[in-house]
């Protein structure tokens, strides 16, 4: 009987599974739905175990309590972690696919396990940029409960803002060069993200300015919007557009030689 009973309750898990993956949810959030399934599963079955393996239902809640406070004593590592796992569900931190920070850890979500989660590394120690390592991190989810968290992902707000600066003679026609970077940008959202309305891309405006550096040239800086995952790539796109219009014009834009610093 408690086989069968442990039968009916997989089977019912396995078809609210189905459904749950056939519906347009993100992935983060049938990652955790899937993994809140399986969990009641596996509740389920043993409470049906227990309750057949003991007839007397007092003496298996005290059997149950004493063993419970053992190994809570014995355990504690591993249920703050879990009861992290629980948090992160309802509360939403970090889903799966979202790039994260923790401390020194930095990264894509790939995994959000009952006790741990385990991200893809970005930059790391042998980058000094923000593509992928191919290195795997593993981290206990109590840490979410100790520290801070950092998410460059999300539903809500998908960019981040990124800059980058050029530098410039102080000889230069400024405007020009930021007309020309402007440019480059704006064209390079256009393409990128052709889907977004007008409303919605003028929220994400990329803007310009200019700043003294410290070793005595001038920097213009372009600050613009770009998900998390493709801070490099858009960073090459906008120059290899900007570059062609600033050398094209010698007699405006003058960079850094000589005596111009």
């Amino acid at each position: 009987m408690s086989l069968f009973l442990i039968a009916i309750i997989f089977l019912i898990s396995k078809i609210i599974e189905r459904v749950i993956n056939s519906q347009a949810q993100t992935e983060g959030d049938r990652y955790n739905l899937l993994r809140i399934i399986r969990f009641l599963a596996l509740i389920s079955s043993l409470i049906v175990v227990a309750s057949f393996m003991f007839q007397n239902l007092y003496a298996a809640a005290v059997s149950f309590g004493l063993i419970s406070l053992v190994l809570g004593f014995a355990l504690q590592a591993p249920i703050a972690s879990f009861i992290a796992w629980v948090y992160l569900v309802f509360r939403r931190t970090y889903l799966v696919g979202d790039r994260v920070q923790i401390k020194s850890f930095r990264g894509d979500v790939i995994e959000i396990g009952y006790l741990d989660t385990t991200i893809l590394e970005c930059s790391g120690d042998y980058l000094e940029n923000d593509r992928k390592s191919g290195r795997i991190v593993r981290f206990p989810n109590s840490l979410v409960l100790k520290e801070e968290v950092i998410n460059y992902s999300g539903p809500e707000i998908p960019f981040i803002w990124n800059e980058t600066p050029l530098q410039v003679a102080f000889t230069s026609d400024l405007q020009f060069v930021e007309d020309c970077l402007l440019e480059a940008c704006n064209e390079d959202f256009k393409q990128r993200y052709p889907h977004l309305s007008e409303a919605a891309s003028q929220r994400w405006v990329a803007y310009v300015y200019f700043r003294i550096n410290k070793f005595a040239w001038m920097e213009a800086v372009i600050s613009y919007p770009v998900e998390p995952e493709d801070t490099t790539g858009r960073r090459n796109r906008i120059l290899r557009r900007a570059l062609p219009m600033l050398n094209a014009a010698p007699e405006k834009v003058k960079f850094p030689e000589g005596s111009l610093r």
